[in-house]
């Protein structure tokens, strides 16, 4: 059987921070520069998030475009989910941001209670897809709430916050590193420690790119600034690179792991 995601290599958080950043850029180009509304936009992107969600579980392995193009429309209604509650229904981002870490830490307690495993190497049926989509699509809404919050409440600039949030992963992968290096190599692949590095990094890329994508596209007189590159020319430029990005994985299948069972064991292996 093969895993219904793909392997974490660098390729997997490159196209994570660059579909994170299209997700908020994309959002604010539909919602502001074309006018359509935070309504209209999370019920046009939601619709075609769900029609990507069934491509997604009908197929049988890991597919890269299909893959990416579901975390792409999850960024984006993530995002608006957010944005929704904040601007829509005036709800404070310091509750949206404690609501969304419960509905995180809830997820991961009944997924884990299910499965015995929060692992992404085990992704092969649709109980975990399952539980896997929804721990996304919550970790895209928290990012969403805790950035804009820690913008909110510190007034610090774009480039600061992009610095911070990318700090704040390094660190978290310098940590992972230094304790896998003490682990026994029989258990390195699915300690708790890979667990949690890897979660707590990818919420994080959320405020990253979120914060990437302002100081890239938001004009240099607003506040806070940025450089001014429009959202329509970062996400086309953003895109393309996914697309391209997504094309050698296509060919070259490198983030393809394949799932075989053995008297009850997992092995994982590429």
């Amino acid at each position: 059987m093969l895993n219904k995601v793909p392997e974490v290599t660098v390729f997997f958080w490159i196209i994570k921070i660059l579909a994170t950043t299209v997700g908020e850029t994309a959002s604010d180009y539909l919602n502001e520069t074309l006018g359509f509304g935070l309504h209209n936009t999370i019920f046009v992107m939601g619709a075609a998030l769900i029609v990507m969600l069934v491509v997604q579980f009908r197929a049988d392995r890991y597919i890269p475009w299909v893959y990416w193009l579901t975390v792409v429309l999850i960024s984006i209604v993530g995002t608006l989910i957010t944005d929704n509650l904040t601007d829509g229904y005036n709800v404070p981002l310091t509750l949206s941001t404690a609501a969304f870490a419960v509905l995180l830490a809830a997820t991961f307690s009944a997924w884990f209670a299910s499965e015995r495993t929060l692992s992404i190497h085990s992704i092969r049926t649709r109980r975990r897809e399952s539980f896997y989509w929804l721990t996304i699509l919550f970790t895209f809404a928290l990012g969403t709430a805790a950035g804009d919050m820690l913008q909110e409440q510190t007034g610090w600039s774009l480039a600061a916050l992009t610095l911070l949030w990318a700090s704040a992963i390094a660190i978290v992968t310098a940590l992972h590193f230094i304790v896998k290096h003490r682990l026994d190599p029989g258990h390195r692949r699915h300690a708790s420690n890979a667990v949690l590095a890897f979660w707590l990094a990818y919420i994080m890329t959320r405020p990253l790119g979120a914060s990437l994508g302002d100081l890239l596209t938001l004009p240099t007189d607003e506040s806070p600034a940025g450089l001014g590159l429009g959202t329509n020319r970062v996400s086309i430029v953003f895109a393309v690179v996914i697309v391209g990005l997504i094309a050698y994985l296509t060919k070259t299948r490198c983030d393809v792991t394949e799932v075989v069972l053995a008297d009850d064991e997992e092995v994982v292996g590429q």
